[in-house]
């Protein structure tokens, strides 16, 4: 039956069968390091992957998989062949990209990326990947195509990008990008934190895996950290000749070969069973049970935040004191339409920025400073994604670590201001923002 709900049942109802032991009909906290074996044979069954069950939180435990059994759903993930939903809750969501990275490529290869990456993914990519020995290239214009084929080398691994980039605002070419990856036989990865699937579903467009930092919109609350990858199933790597760290035996595992053993599913499984495994980034059952709380409501809050984001972005053009706004749903923007593509033109995202205009005597990274600082209503704070609006100013905070040529190509400029836009009154909203003009003259 659960095949044919729609998207706020599934969000609600998947993964939150009563406890069989008690009734309970919320999902338990099940907050224990690990879990009793039935006899010998069960655990030797379990350790040698013959059986799929609980052994220790750091690699499942039941309430992060209610989690995961929703969020597989919710974003069209793989069944694997084992049983298990497609996705993989991890601690945070740089946990989830840093994993979903590293369970396809090893020291000696090479992945491309988008430039439009949020700050962390791009220092990530561009510092700590090249001192594990994984070369990353930034390809100058991520709408371009051919740039994405002039960049893949025999040692390629995979395509990465942002479906609405943070803070550009620039909707990442999921059919196209993923086409470039296909016909060379590369995985795509995209991140789709900010869209949620409530608006925008990247495997049904091309993408073969995708990841989230479920700290922000999907738990909604601002009080737990965590992350998401969800494989589609769709890459098949036996067919792509690059993976041999999938098709040939697996020493830890007692000689294993991922993909002929496990088949479509084996990504998503080899990331749980070896690399969450050995490099531990577990999620505590806590912050699951809270991002399961929050993704009970997701869809309602998600419209409030796009109306509410709309009615923001057309004050701010409208305002003198702004020169620019990077925000899809504008249509004057060159992503509206693929925006409305992808996401039905429900939405457009609420994390959008503007540049402010420097008055005379000033620059703009100070006056852009002086406005975050005089806010009232707004949130100072590194997050995006909470019901409470947010507001920071990229070039000192969030991208301060990368070159003004660095910050330049990822779309921030000295007097950028982001904001996410929250679920207040939208006259208080902008009453706020007003107070942040008033004090950056």
């Amino acid at each position: 039956m659960s095949d044919t709900w729609g998207f706020e049942t599934r969000q609600i109802h998947i993964g939150g069968e009563p406890d069989p032991a008690t009734g309970a009909r919320a999902v338990p906290i099940y907050q224990t390091t690990s879990f009793e074996f039935r006899d010998a044979a069960h655990a030797q069954n379990l350790f040698a992957l013959a059986e799929i069950g609980n052994i220790y939180t750091r690699i499942m435990n039941p309430t992060q998989g209610a989690l995961e059994a929703r969020l597989s759903s919710l974003e069209g993930g793989v069944t694997t062949a084992v049983g298990l939903p497609g996705a993989l809750v991890v601690a945070s969501g740089q946990a989830a990209e840093t994993l979903a990275i590293l369970t396809l490529a090893e020291n000696g290869d090479h992945i491309v990326a988008s430039p439009s990456l949020y700050g962390g993914t791009y220092n990530l990519f561009h510092y700590t990947l090249p001192k594990m020995g994984i070369e990353v290239t930034f390809v100058d214009d991520p709408h371009d195509l051919a740039e994405w084929a002039a960049a893949i080398r025999p040692n390629t691994k995979a395509f990465y990008g942002e479906v609405l980039a943070n803070p550009r605002n620039d909707v990442f070419d999921i059919v196209g990008v993923s086409k470039v990856a296909h016909d060379n036989g590369i995985p795509l990865i995209v991140d789709n934190t900010v869209p949620t699937p409530y608006l925008i579903r990247p495997i049904e467009w091309g993408a073969d895996i995708v990841v989230h930092s479920l700290t922000k919109f999907i738990g909604g609350h601002g009080t737990s950290i965590g992350g998401a990858i969800i494989d589609g199933g769709t890459f098949d790597f036996a067919a792509s000749g690059r993976f041999p760290n999938f098709t040939e035996p697996d020493p830890s595992y007692h000689g294993l070969p991922y993909f002929p053993a496990l088949g479509h599913g084996a990504f998503i499984i080899k990331a749980r069973v070896q690399m969450l495994r050995d490099l531990g980034m577990a999620i505590s059952p806590f912050n699951a049970f809270l991002i399961l709380q929050g993704l009970e409501t997701l869809s309602l809050r998600m419209d409030r935040h796009w109306e509410n984001a709309d009615k923001v972005a057309k004050f701010l053009v409208a305002h003198p004191q702004v020169e620019a706004v990077a925000y899809a749903g504008l249509e004057t923007s060159p992503w509206h339409e693929r925006a409305k593509q992808y996401g039905g033109g429900k939405g457009y995202g609420s994390v959008l920025a503007f540049d402010i205009v420097a008055p005379p005597g000033s620059t703009a990274r100070e006056a852009g400073q002086r406005f975050v600082e005089a806010l009232q209503l707004h949130s100072h704070v590194a997050n995006i994604g909470d019901v409470r609006s947010l507001v920071i100013h990229p070039a000192s905070t969030t991208h301060s670590q990368l070159t003004e040529e660095e910050q330049a190509s990822t779309g921030v400029r000295p007097g950028l201001v982001r904001l996410s836009v929250g679920l207040e009154s939208i006259a208080d909203i902008l009453a706020d923002l007003e107070i942040g003009f008033a004090a950056a003259k």
